[in-house]
């Protein structure tokens, strides 16, 4: 092989022998066909940014909703603390470090840098699988993102504090309901109509993005600066589902949004520090993208709704009456029914031959679930575990996952007798941005030949459409959790209640607010 020079037109110009291997060839090819110009970044992502740095939440009903969202998770990540699991892995990775005017853990006496503290916040209020939900094309935990959120807002507010408005910023309870607002907009828009789970990506990566948008505010970055941190976002490793899925269904699943959080913050904060960089075509590069390389090659799609508001607070899901996989709310509910008429006729599940369960698409491909179940993680995502125990006992309460309790023969034979099916109507309305139904139905046969009439419960208690009458019940759960975690202390109950239902609450420090959760 030699060059030559062309001199009219200062081009070199390769001259290759008959002999060149196929691999020299292509790369002598690839190499002259080229380019590096820089592209422009993203448009999802510069879409996010904007959204972040320039809307205005003005919506009444999704800053209520925020208050709401707000108390049930944090009652949520309390009643975490009861599993031994759960203590163990939030604690610090160096025994009794002490952060100066770092984040307090809510129910302990830890005080963490905002990294490790969003993974604990966030590990806590997502253990029980308890609170919010969202269901579209990709299911999650929008309420995941306060692990970050709370974490910085809470540390930054100390640290101004300390330093008498030098360093940091205040935030108030209201600013915190803000970014929840728009970290759910963030992470339930895109999961409208792009399935992560369908090529084996976890939900969670959408938590990272959210997360990481909101907090890149927080801290003070420049639009572009997000936009910045959200191409890391998504550059970085993504979550697989393998740990929600049988037969490897584990634990992993509920610190996986804690984990998710606290990279968040940790790349808002390596963006703040140390300019790392943009990626710009992190999405659409070919061959090195998101798209190409995690996505099959297609890009997100956004027909549903094309801009961010306030939709996805507005219409969130809260888990009011069961700890159950969201997609099993609904069958849980028909199976308390069903336990009620029994007892009626005085009759018990011994008396059952069979069950069928109708239900949507995602629930068979995610909770349709026979055989043994190792651990709290596998039954809380089976179907028929969720629908067996209250058929037995008539409710169905977190300690009911536990090994103690699956002991017991008796589940296991009523599950062996259960069967799902697949209803297209139910499966269509779950998509129907007008309905998101979630609906489960129990055609119940008795050993004696006798059937029950079909019991069909298409929208649980924590829908849009049954809000009135789940917010009380919301509010009870949120007492109901201080009350069981600060039994010693039926005083700071009440303070915690009567702050947290003051007109003046969203103006309330959030240092100030998260100091009532913690132990001294």
């Amino acid at each position: 092989m030699f060059l030559a020079k062309n001199l009219k037109n200062n081009r070199i110009a390769v001259h290759l022998p008959n002999e060149i291997s196929f691999v020299q060839r292509h790369f002598l090819n690839t190499a002259s066909s080229q380019t590096n110009e820089r592209p422009k970044a993203d448009k999802v992502l510069t879409d996010i940014a904007k959204y972040v740095h320039e809307t205005l939440i003005t919506s009444t009903l999704a800053l209520d909703t925020a208050k709401l969202c707000f108390l049930d998770t944090l009652g949520c990540g309390l009643a975490a603390l009861k599993f031994e699991q759960a203590r163990n892995i939030i604690k610090p990775i160096v025994e009794g470090t002490i952060v100066p005017n770092g984040t307090k853990i809510l129910g302990t006496s830890y005080v963490m840098d905002p990294v490790r503290g969003a993974f604990a916040i966030g590990t806590l209020i997502r253990w029980l699988d308890y609170n919010d939900c969202w269901l579209a094309a990709e299911w999650g935990h929008p309420s995941d993102n306060l692990g970050g959120i709370l974490a910085v807002a809470d540390y930054l507010t100390r640290l101004n504090r300390s330093t008498h408005g030098k360093n940091g910023k205040e935030f108030l309870v209201k600013d915190v309901l803000e970014a929840m607002v728009k970290a759910h907009e963030i992470q339930g828009i895109i999961a409208l109509e792009n399935s992560f789970n369908k090529v084996g990506l976890d939900h969670v990566v959408l938590v990272k993005v959210a997360t990481t948008a909101v907090v890149s505010k927080m801290l003070g970055l420049s639009q572009e600066q997000t936009t910045e941190a959200l191409s890391q976002a998504f550059v970085d490793g993504q979550s697989l589902r393998t740990y929600r899925h049988t037969p490897n269904t584990g634990s992993r699943k509920s610190w996986a949004a804690g984990d998710a959080v606290s990279r968040a913050v940790n790349l808002a904060y390596l963006v703040k520090n140390a300019n790392v960089g943009t990626i710009p075509s992190i999405l659409t590069a070919k061959t090195w993208g998101f798209y190409d390389v995690l996505f099959k090659g297609k890009p997100f799609t956004f027909n549903q709704r094309s801009a961010y508001g306030s939709y996805v607070m507005e219409n969130v899901l809260f888990k009011i009456s069961f700890p159950a996989e969201f997609h099993a709310q609904t069958a849980v509910e028909a199976a308390v029914k069903a336990y009620n008429i029994l007892s009626e006729q005085g009759k018990t599940f011994r008396d059952i031959k069979s069950i069928r369960i109708r239900t949507q698409e995602a629930a068979m491909r995610i909770i349709d679930k026979s055989g043994p179940l190792y651990n709290y993680a596998d039954r809380d995502h089976c179907i028929q575990y969720m629908t067996a125990i209250p058929l037995i006992t008539g409710n169905l309460t977190a300690n009911d996952y536990s090994n103690e309790v699956a002991r017991n023969p008796e589940i296991d034979n009523l599950r062996s007798k259960m069967y799902c099916v697949e209803d297209i109507q139910f499966s269509q309305d779950y998509q129907d941005p007008t309905k998101r139904s979630i609906g489960n139905a129990l055609l119940i046969e008795l050993n004696d030949g006798t059937q029950l009439d079909e019991i069909v419960v298409e929208y649980p208690v924590g829908h849009k459409s049954r809000r009135e009458e789940g917010i009380p019940l919301l509010l009870s759960k949120f007492e109901r959790h201080l009350r069981d975690h600060f039994a010693a202390s039926p005083e700071k109950v009440d303070i915690i209640m009567n702050a947290s239902s003051k007109k003046n609450f969203v103006d309330m420090p959030i240092d100030s607010y998260i100091n009532f959760f913690v132990q001294k």
